[in-house]
Protein backbone atom coordinates (compact mmCIF):
# COMPACT_ATOMS: atom_id res chain seq x y z
CA UNK A 1 0.00 0.00 0.00
CA UNK A 2 2.72 2.55 0.84
CA UNK A 3 4.90 2.89 -2.04
CA UNK A 4 8.45 3.20 0.01
CA UNK A 5 9.19 1.73 3.37
CA UNK A 6 9.61 4.09 6.36
CA UNK A 7 12.81 3.83 7.87
CA UNK A 8 13.73 2.43 10.98
CA UNK A 9 14.84 4.98 14.26
CA UNK A 10 14.86 8.30 13.69
CA UNK A 11 15.63 10.28 10.80
CA UNK A 12 17.73 13.66 10.95
CA UNK A 13 17.61 16.64 9.02
CA UNK A 14 20.65 18.00 6.70
CA UNK A 15 21.14 20.25 9.62
CA UNK A 16 21.15 17.61 12.54
CA UNK A 17 23.20 15.53 10.61
CA UNK A 18 25.53 18.87 10.01
CA UNK A 19 25.81 19.70 13.59
CA UNK A 20 26.32 15.90 15.08
CA UNK A 21 29.73 15.82 12.52
CA UNK A 22 31.35 18.80 13.81
CA UNK A 23 30.06 17.96 17.40
CA UNK A 24 32.12 14.71 16.44
CA UNK A 25 35.01 16.20 14.59
CA UNK A 26 35.49 18.62 17.55
CA UNK A 27 35.18 15.57 20.22
CA UNK A 28 37.71 13.99 18.24
CA UNK A 29 40.01 16.79 18.09
CA UNK A 30 39.82 17.68 22.05
CA UNK A 31 40.77 13.70 22.23
CA UNK A 32 43.82 14.57 20.06
CA UNK A 33 45.15 17.50 21.96
CA UNK A 34 44.92 15.89 25.62
CA UNK A 35 46.52 12.54 23.64
CA UNK A 36 49.17 15.00 22.43
CA UNK A 37 49.64 16.86 26.21
CA UNK A 38 49.71 13.67 27.77
CA UNK A 39 52.56 12.41 25.48
CA UNK A 40 54.57 16.06 25.59
CA UNK A 41 54.43 15.72 29.82
CA UNK A 42 55.18 12.14 29.92
CA UNK A 43 58.49 13.27 27.49
CA UNK A 44 59.43 16.36 29.73
CA UNK A 45 59.37 14.68 33.08
CA UNK A 46 61.67 11.56 31.10
CA UNK A 47 62.29 8.08 32.31
CA UNK A 48 61.99 9.40 36.13
CA UNK A 49 58.23 9.24 35.73
CA UNK A 50 59.01 5.26 36.45
CA UNK A 51 61.17 5.71 39.53
CA UNK A 52 59.48 5.80 42.36
CA UNK A 53 59.74 4.74 45.97
CA UNK A 54 57.23 2.20 46.94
Amino acid sequence: MADKPEPDGIVLTEAQQKSRRQRSIAIALALGVLVVLFFAVTMVKGPAVLVRPM
